[in-house]
Order: structure tokens, then sequence, then C-alpha cells
């Protein structure tokens, strides 16, 4: 079986997996129906690897810190008629183990072999790390 292929995203406008969460909740609580959706104007030619169990990757402030399995990419048409891609994504944000990014543009191709890897539970009442520890521990190779 083949690995999914992933896509990789800034989350331009938010500080933390938690502020994604929330402005995520608040759409849905607004709006019956709605489902986490990213649209972009490109539509990825890998639609089919993508599709086959990829997520977006979250990249807040400089680092990957969670993901969204991405359910489906549907045609979407904005107001100035361009046709662009609407990436439906899972309500499940999963944290990841952190991985620094430089900013880019777009998205991008994330094989899986290059994803980072998902944070498991927290044991008993351990809290997760704050995300600049995180942060700082994976800059100097303990994470």
């Amino acid at each position: 079986m083949n690995k999914p292929l992933h896509l990789i995203k800034l989350c331009v406008g938010i500080d933390s997996v938690e502020a994604l969460a929330a402005w995520q909740a608040q759409r849905a609580s607004e709006q019956p129906g709605w489902h986490p959706t990213h649209v972009t104007r490109m539509w990825p030619r890998r639609a089919e690897e993508v599709l086959a169990g990829g997520s977006l990757y979250w990249v807040i402030r400089g680092n990957v810190l969670a993901r969204q399995r991405i359910l489906a990419l549907e045609p979407r048409e904005g107001a100035d008629g361009v046709r662009r891609c609407a990436i439906r994504l899972e309500p499940q944000l999963v944290l990841t183990r952190t991985a620094p990014r430089r900013p880019f543009q777009g998205w991008r191709y994330l094989e899986a072999a290059d994803a980072p890897p998902d944070l498991g539970p927290a044991r008993g009442d351990e809290a997760p790390l704050p995300p600049a520890l995180q942060s700082a521990l994976a800059d100097i190779g303990v994470l």
C-alpha cells in the first residue's frame, strides 16, 4: 500500500493550535453544517495521492504543530469567477511533534516520510509542552 501524500500550509493570523481550534469551533457554531475547509487557488495535481489518507499539516508561528486529515477536494468558484480548490478537513486537530518550517507561499506537498509524527496522548495528568518549549527542544534535537 502506498503512503499518503500530505499538504503543508502556513496558518496565517493564528498564534496557536488552541486559537485554530477555537476559530473552527466558532465557525461551526455560527454556520450549521459547516466543515473545516481551506480554500486555495491551486488544485493539487496529485489529488488522488492526497485523498488516499493525506492530511493538511498546519505551520503555526514557524512550526508544524498540528494536522487535519483531508476528506475531500471540492471545486469552489470565487466572487471573481476564478475556480478554486476547497480542501475539506476532518474536524479533529491532531497535535504533531514540533517541526520548524520557514515561510512559504501557498501550500506544498509533504511526503509521508518527511511528516512530523503525531504526539501521543498525555500520560496521567501531564499537560503538553508549550509550543515555544517544543520548538526550542526540536531546534537542539531533543524532540
